[in-house]
């Protein structure tokens, strides 16, 4: 503890002195690492006697300035003169420094002060002038405020302008006059465009009239398809799935629409579904007849035309050729699988077409529009594979069922596939119906039926559509191959 120093003693509180400083020696170790050493006495080292002088920090201006803007070489003192100072070394007032005290340009120890702007103030607008007193029409004329020169100059100004108006409304009716010109008479003229006989334009004029678009209502659905008058009694010949819907369903309407717009009410008097025909009768008097043609006669690149009212659209016509014949097609979605002998053609065919007319180049009705063949996976529509039943099978078919209402057709009593080897094709039957026409004529299960009466089978389809050629009860013959061999038996077709 710290003695009390004398110095502090007396009436005052005692004060304390500080505490001596204690040094201990330096390691001799570290002070010759650390130490300073022995020839530096301060605490900067001595400059090294090779340093060179700084440079200066300007470079001395060359004599010709130095000579024009320098400061002359017998001037004495300093170019600064002191605040204070108002008076030069002989004792006069310094021009310089009069009034230096007041101005603050002069006076470096005066502060910052923002002075006026110095540019001169926006002059003042002159205020509008007010609109002058107008003129009324009388102190124009007759007031003496305007110059007679000036009213003469202005009417003549108006005369002239109106001449001018005057010369062009003149001039421009003139020309327009002469662009009509009321008592002209156009020559006469003739056919714009010929329709000899047998064109397509003829044929539809003529066959248009005798077909009638069917509309089918059953509840809230239904469906369109198209027929073709085929008696003057009023007998429509279409297809049976167009009418079946109604035939099915109690309450259901047909209506038959004719190509002026005539609408009347339509039954069905007989209904063949193995070969999709169907008659229909209309209460009209003396209607258009289509005239019947034959289909036997038909060959390959005939033209053909195609009417009906396909999507709706009634008294469409389209135009093609026979693109083959008696080409066996099934029609799957009926009451049954009918297979028809169909003759193709590529005149545009679509949904609505069904039921109505195929004709020939002479207008004569030779096949019934039943089916189109479409893309699988695509949406039905013309592809230029069109079928029609040939006209001939209809003709039977609808004088039938008009006379009973109904048909028969015959029979072979199989079931028979298409089979092909490498030389041949034919119906493989297998099974064969018991009590039927082809057990009485011995045919057996596997036999391959080859040919049946007068034509070649090339599969079941075709074997279906050769037997409906025949009557029940007509004897055929019948080729086929049992084991390898061929063989020929007779056969008693039977009836549905």
């Amino acid at each position: 503890m710290t003695d009390v120093d004398d110095a502090s003693r007396g009436d005052g509180p005692p004060r304390l002195t500080p505490r001596p400083l204690e040094r201990p020696a330096a390691d001799p170790g570290a002070a010759s690492v650390f130490g300073r050493p022995s020839d530096v006495d301060g605490g900067f080292a001595r400059e090294p006697a090779h340093r060179t002088v700084s440079p200066p920090l300007a470079a001395p201006a060359p004599a010709a300035l130095a000579a024009a803007f320098g400061r002359p070489a017998d001037a004495a003192g300093s170019l600064q003169r002191a605040p204070d100072g108002t008076r030069r070394g002989d004792g006069e007032a310094d021009p310089l420094w009069a009034g230096g005290e007041a101005d603050p340009w002069r006076d470096p120890g005066s502060g910052v002060s923002l002075g006026p702007p110095a540019a001169d103030p926006a002059p003042t607008p002159a205020p509008p002038a007010g609109e002058g007193a107008r003129l009324s029409l009388r102190e124009v004329l007759f007031g003496r405020r305007v110059q007679p020169q000036a009213l003469a100059l202005l009417a003549v100004t108006a005369l002239l302008i109106g001449a001018v108006g005057g010369l062009v409304g003149r001039a421009t009716a003139e020309g327009a006059g002469a662009l009509t010109q009321p008592d002209a008479t156009l020559t006469a003229t003739s056919e714009a465009k010929e329709r000899p006989p047998g064109s397509v334009a003829d044929i539809a004029q003529r066959v248009v009239p005798a077909v009638v678009s069917i509309e089918v209502r059953v509840g809230e659905g239904g469906g369109t398809g198209s027929g073709v008058m085929i008696d003057g009694g009023g007998f429509v010949l279409t297809n049976n799935h167009v009418v079946a819907p109604a035939a099915e369903v109690e309450g259901a309407t047909i209506e038959a629409v004719f190509s002026d717009g005539t609408r009347t009410r339509a039954q069905i008097v007989g209904r063949d579904p193995k070969t999709d025909l169907a008659v229909i009768r209309v209460g009209v008097t003396n209607p258009v007849v289509a005239q019947i043609g034959s289909s036997s006669s038909l060959a390959v690149g005939d033209g053909v035309i195609a009417v009906g009212s396909p999507l709706g659209l009634a008294g469409t016509v389209t135009d093609g050729i026979v693109s083959a014949v008696n080409r066996p097609v099934r029609l799957e979605g009926g009451e049954v699988n009918a297979v028809i002998d169909a003759i193709q053609t590529d005149a545009a065919i679509n949904p609505g077409n069904s039921g109505g007319p195929l004709v020939d180049a002479t207008g004569a009705v030779v096949g019934i529009n039943t089916a189109i063949s479409s893309v699988s996976g695509v949406e039905g529509g013309s592809i230029g594979l069109g079928f029609a039943i040939p006209i001939d099978d209809a003709r039977v078919i609808a004088e039938e069922l008009i006379r009973t209402g109904a048909v028969r057709h015959a029979e072979l009593g199989v079931n028979a596939r298409s089979v092909e080897d490498d030389t041949s094709s034919g119906a493989q039957v297998q099974n064969v119906q018991v009590g039927g026409a082809a057990a009485a004529a011995g045919i057996v299960e596997g036999d391959v039926i080859v040919r049946l009466g007068g034509r070649s089978i090339a599969g079941a389809d075709e074997l279906e559509v050769a037997v409906r050629e025949y009557d029940p009860g007509a004897r055929v013959p019948v080729e086929l191959i049992r084991e390898g061999r061929p063989l020929t038996v007779s056969v008693v077709l039977a009836s549905d």
